[in-house]
């Protein structure tokens, strides 16, 4: 392990840690590169041109101070997004589920590939990818979108499974995901289940096959009703938000980074709403959306001022600027081997229900769906536009997941499944873990998508596949 440096925050010892991976696995295989063989098998893929043939993947191994010197087994976190970093804690507690996590285990985490310390990737590092490309003679989005393609599963799954392989002497470890990483802990399971002892998912398993066009067919309805809920709850925020879509239609008003603040991205603002406390969120932000008076919509006049509060509150909940790749790769992760081109499947199941136009009311929000309208005017997305384009037309994935090999699944999968959840809808989780070897499923809706972040979630799972002897060979 290349070891940057050790320390401690309240209650974890911290270790940080980088090695080098291949960019573009193709051809490669983890255990062949962990014993020094760098021979490409199959159809060599041409060289990506402006880049490396290694980048950094960062990673941080965590564990109680009382456990430093303990011979712990492992437990590796795949985090969510597309486009996540690794979590940051500031103590045990901060992150609900590691307090109960390292009681038992080493905890390894990583940031994936294009996130964080891990060769992060950014609007301005896909510009001048670009650039780099039509120096060399190249076509600067071919090069951007076939880079951009070196960021899914595929690709983090092998980096995972060298890094254990090459850091932690091929030792099997437990694998924890939280959303994507649920998708994640499935390809791994396709591709390399000698390396798992056990898996644990939250709100995070994937239909297979996958397709995106039928994940948005159920995400809009399942949003209409979270709207509906919302305005339930808050009757009063019907007509605010209306007042202030209204106003937002009639135009220049401005975000703090100079984007425009359109009705789109308000709607944009529910993305929020498969998180708890979502709905007290959201009533706050538009508690104090005008500045005129002390806010009643009655004494606003005909052209009311956004308050730059709001505006403030609306691009935090809206920027990726942290973290790009989110919104750049979101349909990309149902892309599996050779597939029809997405096309924008958000944007197109969005137009087939005029109840989510931006001209109606109330107004209906939108998820975690990604438009074209955001590679055109949130500035830490603009970068993206032309490989995006490419990419919506792509028909050539790599694999991702084996159906047949997952039916056979020996690993001890526990899966805590959402019953309500906005985002991985649960009949579809459930009908994939239902053609899942060895897979046991925790229906609850007694949690959001977010619920692993809390105190019970991944204790319940833990103590379910413990009692079960899913961990009879760890403990």
């Amino acid at each position: 392990m290349a070891l940057i440096t050790s320390y401690y925050v309240p209650g974890l010892y911290v270790e940080d840690h980088s090695i080098d991976v291949p960019l573009d696995w193709r051809g490669l295989e983890p255990a062949l590169l962990a014993v020094g063989s760098t021979l490409r098998r199959g159809t060599v893929p041409a060289p990506i041109s402006g880049t490396t043939e290694s980048i950094k993947l960062f990673y941080r191994v965590i564990c109680a101070p009382e456990h430093i010197n303990d011979d712990l087994p492992l437990l590796v976190f795949l985090q969510g997004g597309p486009g996540g970093e690794g979590p940051r804690p500031t103590s045990p507690t901060s992150d609900g589920w590691i307090e109960e996590a390292v009681k038992h285990f080493r905890v390894v985490l990583p940031d994936q590939r294009g996130t964080g310390r891990s060769g992060r990737v950014s609007g301005k590092g896909i510009q001048a990818l670009g650039e780099r490309a039509e120096a060399e003679g190249a076509d600067a989005a071919r090069t951007q979108a076939d880079f951009l393609k070196r960021y899914l599963a595929s690709s983090i799954v092998r980096d995972f499974e060298y890094l254990r392989l090459t850091a932690f002497g091929g030792k099997p470890w437990v694998t924890l995901g939280q959303s994507y990483g649920g998708f994640l802990t499935l390809s791994y399971l396709s591709l390399f289940p000698e390396g798992i002892a056990a898996s644990f998912t939250c709100g995070g398993v994937p239909h297979v096959p996958a397709s995106a066009s039928e994940v948005y067919a159920h995400t809009f309805p399942r949003m209409a009703k979270k709207t509906a809920q919302y305005y339930e709850r808050y009757p009063q925020d019907a007509e605010r938000v209306a007042a202030l879509a209204d106003r937002l239609d009639a135009g220049d008003v401005e975000l703090p980074d100079g984007s425009p603040m359109t009705v789109e991205r308000l709607q944009l603002m529910g993305s929020d709403f498969g998180m708890k406390p979502c709905f007290e969120r959201m009533h706050w932000i538009m508690d104090h959306a005008f500045e005129d008076a002390d806010g009643t919509l009655s004494n606003l006049g005909s052209d009311p001022v956004v308050s730059d509060d709001f505006l403030a509150n609306a691009y935090a909940r809206t920027s990726t600027a942290s973290n790009p790749l989110y919104w750049t790769l979101q349909e990309f992760i149902y892309a599996d081997g050779d597939t029809m081109p997405i096309r924008w499947a958000a944007a197109a199941e969005k137009a087939k229900h005029a109840e989510f136009d931006p001209k109606a009311r109330p107004l209906m929000f939108t998820g975690e769906a990604m438009f074209p309208w955001m590679f055109e005017q949130m500035p830490e997305l603009k970068p993206f536009k032309p490989a995006m384009n490419l990419l919506m037309e792509d028909t050539d994935w790599d694999h991702v997941y084996d159906q047949q090999r997952l039916a056979a699944n020996e690993v001890p999968l526990q899966a805590a499944v959402y019953f309500d959840d906005l985002y991985v809808d649960s009949s579809m989780q459930l009908d994939t873990l239902g053609r899942v070897g060895h897979s046991h499923a925790w229906v609850t809706n007694e949690f959001e998508h977010d619920g692993l972040h809390g105190d019970r979630v991944f204790k319940h799972l833990f103590d379910e596949a413990l009692n079960r002897g899913d961990l009879a060979r760890l403990f």
